[in-house]
């Protein structure tokens, strides 16, 4: 039988890719996944990166093999919270294999230049890294990051 884990995270899709992003309510989680699903990039790759979500708040996360595979809770799936708006139905994919977990902190606590850290779910090591949400370039970052990853 599967492992799976309910984390207080929400998850996007970068392409086929899916970015798990974890912090404390308030943080600034659903503002960052609007962003990645507004302002498609490319990071460091040759492909336009836009988001797509899967969660907003509250992931799945179930162990497949030696993969990590992202989805909603179903009461909650396709809807997002907007702070100021409330919460709207927006498409979203019913599930995504995680590549990349990221850690929200404010910039300050973040190393300039950190080892590699990794997010341990259910047995499985994913790369993870620390960002600002509230800085400018938060949503470059992650596709940087991913593309960085993808290619290494």
């Amino acid at each position: 039988m599967p492992e799976a884990v309910t984390l207080h995270a929400s998850c996007v899709a970068l392409g086929d890719a899916g970015i798990l992003i974890e912090g404390p309510p308030g943080s600034g989680k659903s503002d960052l996944v609007l962003r990645l699903i507004d302002e498609p990039g490319y990071g460091f790759g040759h492909l336009v990166l836009r988001g797509k979500l899967v969660c907003d708040d509250q992931t799945v996360i179930e162990r497949r093999g030696d993969a990590l595979v992202a989805s909603c809770p179903k009461p909650i799936a396709g809807l997002f919270e907007i702070r100021g708006q409330g919460v709207v139905k927006v498409d979203h994919l019913p599930e995504v294999k995680l590549v990349l977990a990221v850690k929200l902190a404010k910039a300050a606590e973040i190393e300039r230049m950190p080892e590699a850290a990794f997010r341990h779910v259910a047995g499985i090591a994913l790369r993870q890294i620390g960002i600002d949400p509230g800085q400018a370039s938060a949503p470059a970052r992650i596709r940087a990051a991913l593309t960085a990853v993808s290619h290494a």
